[in-house]
């Protein structure tokens, strides 16, 4: 009768087992079986399991590198990451001046909270008139009639929010809708400076308001917009038109005592009774007329009609 030699073998090495000097166990009981779970030489062991993650890693790294797709991708991300660093960086100063820019910026907490109740209760203020500090204007947080870009940034932001709060409470909320929303504020934002831009310039209106100033002192009115739209959704309609009609005034009343020292340096209290300030006065007028009418126009469609 043949014997597998596979049979053969696991007898042998059995019987090598069984000659292996057993363990002492200092005299206590004999353990019914032998202990194989400790992996023998721990260096060996850990050198083992170095060399398996080398190998594992290695052929990982391999595959990756080996993908011309992904080495092609890795290239032209890196480029062209490059590419728009550097045109960045050349061509910026081109549109924005960054130093200019950073001006409009240079706020803090006491002067936004300032601002923002100037904004809203203009009635009490008295002194109107910007500081400036050898033939530059202060910084807006040395200075709260100076105007800025971080309120109308921020009110901008929150004014998309809200009306994205105001469209899901009516259910009809999308991300194209909101998207809308934004683009029309913005695009009608955009148009006003423009139209503004251009009739100083039909007018001859030579004045040192730059288009910086132009966009904060349009831009505040995303700030009562806010509360409008606030006023909306806590008190339905009568709500909605009491903080319009608030709103409305208070933004006129700033942009009335702004605007006047900034585009009529010369004019006395009276804008009308100078005649040869009738244009600009005519400019200020519509300026500060314009902003309630947006404000309208941009915040109606979002609060329900009570019926």
């Amino acid at each position: 009768m043949d014997i597998p030699s596979g049979y053969v073998r696991q007898r042998k090495s059995a019987e090598q087992r069984r000659r292996q000097p057993r363990p002492d166990y200092g005299g206590g009981p004999t353990p019914l079986f032998d202990d194989t779970s400790s992996p023998g030489d721990p260096a060996t062991f850990q050198n083992q399991q170095q060399g398996q993650g080398q190998f594992y890693g290695g052929m990982a790294g391999q595959q990756i590198l080996s993908d011309p797709m992904a080495n092609m991708a890795m290239q032209y991300g890196s480029s062209l990451a490059t590419q728009g660093k550097d045109v960045m960086e050349k061509h910026i100063d081109r549109f924005i001046s960054i130093s200019k820019l950073k001006y409009y910026f240079a706020v803090d907490t006491t002067y936004v909270g300032k601002k923002l109740m100037l904004l809203l209760f203009p009635y009490m203020h008295s002194n109107w008139s910007i500081r400036y500090n050898k033939e530059e204007p202060v910084a807006p947080r040395y200075e709260i009639n100076a105007p800025d870009l971080y309120i109308p940034v921020m009110a901008f932001v929150t004014y998309i929010l809200v009306a994205g709060y105001c469209l899901g409470t009516q259910n009809s909320f999308s991300p194209e809708l909101l998207g809308m929303q934004a683009s029309s504020a913005l695009v009608w934002l955009i148009l006003e400076i423009v139209v503004i831009t251009m009739a100083m310039y039909i007018m001859s209106v030579v004045t040192d308001i730059k288009t910086f100033d132009l966009l904060a002192f349009c831009g505040y009115k995303y700030v009562g917009m806010i509360g409008v739209l606030l006023g909306g959704m806590l008190f339905g309609s009568m709500g909605y038109y009491l903080a319009l009609a608030w709103c409305s005034a208070s933004m006129f009343f700033f942009l009335l005592r702004t605007l006047r020292l900034v585009i009529l340096p010369d004019a006395s209290h009276d804008m009308v009774s100078s005649g040869g300030n009738k244009g600009r006065t005519y400019l200020v007028l519509a300026i500060a007329v314009l902003q309630p009418l947006f404000m309208c126009w941009l915040t109606r469609h979002l609060i329900p009609s009570q019926n």
